[in-house]
């Protein structure tokens, strides 16, 4: 309120000075006489001031119009002006316009416009550093693989694109198919920028399924340094591929590294089964079995898996399968509730020949927790117990339709291995495979197998056989299809074992 009451105030003032200023100037006498060119020219008091003034304007249009006439013999010479940059400056709104339209059409997925927009932008702007990216991706969006490449070189060329140039062109290759080329693009991406997460995982895998497994150890170990990894997954990982670099090393035939390297992975993560089942044969071989037992209970601890179990038993092969039952306990009473702890014990018994012990060992795992594994040792039971040949076929018959149980599963598109290994053989992962067991949809036998009950017999004897038969053969199990599907680390069911079960 107060600052405009001042402003009134100023207003009023200055017209009242101007007022007085001009009252002044008419009432004044004289003036001012100008010759020209022998003519006299007379202005009074407020001809003059307006004159003057007029004058002044007229000077200054001079000027603007001699400056102007200047800059534009300077604009017509190259140097730059006030008339250059203010050409530039509207070229520069064009071509970022252009370049915006552009990203739009390319997040928008129409590649051709992206394609004419980059153009576009590049004609204005002439900063081949922001538009030679959009215009290869927008080459790759549409097709045009050829265009997109030449785009990437250009930008390999420069020092401050090197990198997308480099990473672009590698992820063409791979998309071709070209996974030599691309290793040694995405090698020289990640050291370009080794801190570049991405980079760094596609060249870990590429490395990974080209076997270079001490170049992906490197690889992994410099993705550690740079915060890219937590330390838990490196050390798990570089377990994987100190192990896969053991079983090269066991390929070529160099026991002794080939034992250390086991020894090495196992140290690296005591978890891994792989890792440990070599580790153990390794200390077996060095004549160290106390060693190998410590190494097996400390993984079956954490997982237990008929791997285990098989090389536990090959740390005394030439054991009686009572003296196995016997020193199996330092085993079996680690995880105690576990179904493989439960089988273990149960083909442990049945090649002890005590199958009432077996039969308790399993429990009502076929019940609860039914597995062809199970089923498959409980018609051995009841086959070692006398029953007849009714209730064996049952029980094998149930066991093609039921889970296979556990096995080696991706956990990253659920395809199944019948052994680990450290790459997917499908999508190609690195370190997904799980021990466990996949939905009962990808295991499930044709429907018409579950009529096998049904034609063998049911489960209850009701033949009314006075006789027990023998021991059932293997070519009983053969004929009901079973002994290929039965997973490692199953004990013949049926055959008495000479030395020990087969793993």
């Amino acid at each position: 309120m107060l600052w405009s009451l001042i402003k009134i105030v100023v207003f009023v003032a200055v017209i009242a000075a101007i007022t007085w200023g001009a009252s002044f100037l008419l009432e004044s006498s004289g003036g001012l006489q100008v010759t020209v060119m022998g003519t006299e020219y007379s202005f009074g008091p407020l001809q003059s001031v307006i004159a003057v003034v007029l004058l002044v304007v007229a000077v200054w249009i001079m000027l603007k119009i001699f400056a102007l006439l200047v800059a534009v013999w300077h604009f017509l010479n190259g140097d730059e002006t006030a008339l250059s940059r203010y050409f530039d400056r509207n070229r520069e709104r064009k071509g970022y316009e252009a370049l915006s339209e552009g990203l739009m059409a390319l997040a928008s997925g129409e590649g051709r416009l992206a394609m004419a927009k980059a153009a576009k932008a590049d004609k204005y702007l002439e900063r081949p550093d922001l538009t030679n990216l959009l215009i290869a991706q927008a080459a790759e969006m549409a097709g045009d693989r050829r265009k997109a490449e030449e785009t990437y070189r250009k930008l390999v060329t420069n020092e401050s694109t090197r990198f997308v140039g480099v990473r672009g062109i590698m992820k063409q290759k791979l998309a071709e198919g070209d996974t030599e080329t691309a290793l040694k693009l995405a090698e020289k991406a990640f050291a370009i920028k080794p801190k570049h997460a991405e980079t760094g995982d596609v060249l870990l895998k590429l490395q990974a399924e080209k076997e270079d497994w001490a170049g992906a150890r490197q690889t992994l170990n410099t993705k550690l340094k740079n915060g890219q990894m937590p330390r838990d997954v490196h050390k798990r990982r570089d377990a994987v591929l100190a192990l896969s670099e053991a079983k090269d090393v066991i390929a070529e035939g160099n026991s002794i590294e080939a034992r250390e390297a086991a020894i090495e992975a196992n140290r690296l993560s005591p978890d891994l089964i792989p890792a440990a089942v070599m580790a153990a044969h390794g200390y077996i071989d060095q004549g160290k079995p106390k060693y190998a037992a410590r190494v097996l209970k400390k993984a079956w601890d954490v997982q237990p898996h008929p791997d285990l179990a098989g090389a536990f038993a090959a740390i005394q092969p030439d054991e009686t399968p009572k003296e196995r039952l016997k020193r199996f306990t330092t085993l079996t009473r680690v995880q105690p509730d576990h179904p493989e702890t439960k089988m273990l014990l149960a083909e442990l018994n049945i090649a002890a020949e005590d199958f009432p012990q077996a039969r308790r060992s399993l429990g009502d795992l076929v019940e609860t927790d039914p597995t062809a594994r199970s089923v498959t040792l409980m018609a051995a039971i009841e086959r070692g117990e006398g029953a007849s040949d009714t209730i064996v076929k049952g029980w094998l018959a149930r066991a093609l339709t039921v889970s296979r149980g556990p096995q080696w599963i991706c956990e990253n598109c659920q395809h199944i291995h019948a052994s680990w290994k450290p790459i997917c053989e499908n999508c190609h992962s690195f370190d997904t495979l799980a021990w466990k067991t996949p939905p009962m949809s990808e295991v499930a036998m044709p429907g018409g197998v579950q009529m096998l009950p049904l034609i063998v017999g049911a489960l209850e004897d009701n033949s009314g056989a006075d006789a027990k038969p023998p021991v059932a053969t293997r070519a009983d199990i053969e004929d009901a299809e079973l002994i290929d599907d039965t997973p490692a680390g199953t004990v013949d069911p049926v055959e008495k074992p000479a030395t020990q079960p087969e793993k």
